[in-house]
């Protein structure tokens, strides 16, 4: 059992994400860019990219890059521990702030996460959008009871 663990986690960080879970991004990518045409008319394609770089501590991270570009980074290592805490928490609160910048508001106010950006989150259907992720909602939402 020890070895088969093993070697999920090697095979994990050695290739690219599945292409489940590549699928079930663009999806949630899809619904999210209706949503904000919808409700904000806004056609942006606001990129995804995968990051097995970043720190254990964040989850996904919107930037607004010096030539002006809005992109969104997710932690691959997050996703072994949960694809769906992934989808469908993480990326609706990281496209808020990523639609937060193409409205050119960059409050830092409780670390980005103002009254403003709140609505925007709850109207991408964002969970949780009353603060930052916790470690701890990831191994709540794996725990069966």
């Amino acid at each position: 059992m020890l070895a088969v663990v093993i070697y999920n986690d090697h095979n994990f960080k050695k290739n690219p994400l599945s292409k489940d879970i590549q699928k079930k991004i663009y999806d949630k990518k899809e619904h999210l860019k209706t949503l904000a045409y919808r409700k904000y008319g806004v056609k942006a394609d606001i990129p995804i990219l995968i990051s097995d770089k970043m720190p254990d501590n964040l989850f996904g991270l919107a930037v607004y890059t010096k030539k002006k570009e809005i992109k969104i980074i997710l932690n691959k290592n997050r996703f072994q521990e949960s694809v769906e805490y992934m989808i469908d928490y993480v990326l609706p609160h990281e496209y808020a702030h990523a639609l937060m910048f193409y409205f050119k508001d960059f409050s830092s106010e409780n670390g980005g996460h103002t009254k403003r950006w709140q609505q925007v989150c709850l109207e991408l259907e964002g969970k949780k959008c009353d603060r930052y992720v916790k470690h701890k909602d990831v191994i709540y939402g794996k725990v069966p009871f």
